[in-house]
């Protein structure tokens, strides 16, 4: 539980114990008897408390999602991996830099060849280390020579902490035209890419990398089982 849901419920305990004690000196103690009679009572409306909120805020995300479509699933600057027309889209905000994005890696790279209808679209923030802008930067001007699924596999790969030298040398081994490459690499049109997808993130209340949105839904996984069980009922 976060810090603020466990505010919310700390603070609604408060006001179910104010109340409870208002009432039974109105009542003549029968509140106060039950009460104590059921103490489950005061446990179990926390408890649908809780759920209520997490459904009302998995709503607004939802609501989010919607209202933002177009820049989630058919913005063209972004890359992808998989059947560019699947009818199962996958959307990952993503780091080159992020642990965690680095162990999940394998595991869409996984998905991807279990599920031929599955696409994935990726959308690359640089805020973890001075390299994840270059990275970032050098998978989107790969595009230009329809290299971006290689570069980006290829970057995930590279072994150790990243630099311009092994990031461009990946690019390299990918099969890019590395002066091409870097030409496009500050561009305007890469440079509008970076931007806009910083721009939903704030926009969507990305809060961390990675972030997997599955169909409109957010998915609160890095296990492939559960991720491939998502996938399954969004077919």
């Amino acid at each position: 539980m976060s810090k603020l849901n466990a505010l919310y419920v700390a603070l609604l305990a408060l006001v179910v114990a104010v109340a409870a004690l208002v009432v039974s000196i109105v009542a003549g103690g029968n509140v106060e008897n039950a009460l104590k009679a059921k103490p489950e009572l005061v446990v179990n409306a926390l408890r649908d408390f809780e759920v209520q909120q997490r459904e009302e805020a998995e709503q607004q995300v939802r609501k989010m999602y919607e209202e933002n479509a177009d820049a989630l699933y058919h913005n063209a600057a972004d890359g992808f991996i998989g059947n560019p027309d699947g009818s199962v889209v996958l959307v990952e905000f993503f780091d080159f830099s992020c642990g965690y994005c680095h162990r999940v890696y394998p595991v869409l790279k996984n998905v991807v060849a279990k599920n031929p209808e599955l696409k994935i679209v990726t959308k690359p923030l640089a805020f973890l280390s001075p390299m994840s802008a270059y990275a970032a930067k050098a998978a989107l001007a790969a595009k230009a020579q329809d290299k971006f699924a290689e570069v980006y596999s290829a970057i995930f790969e590279i072994e150790g902490p990243m630099t311009e030298a092994k990031i461009d040398e990946a690019a390299v081994l990918a099969g890019v035209d590395l002066d091409k490459l870097k030409a496009d690499m500050s561009s305007d049109e890469v440079n509008q890419a970076m931007s806009s997808v910083q721009e939903l993130a704030n926009k969507i209340r990305v809060e961390g990398v990675p972030t997997l949105i599955l169909n409109g839904k957010l998915v609160r996984t890095l296990d492939e089982t559960e991720l491939q069980k998502a996938i399954d009922e969004a077919k």
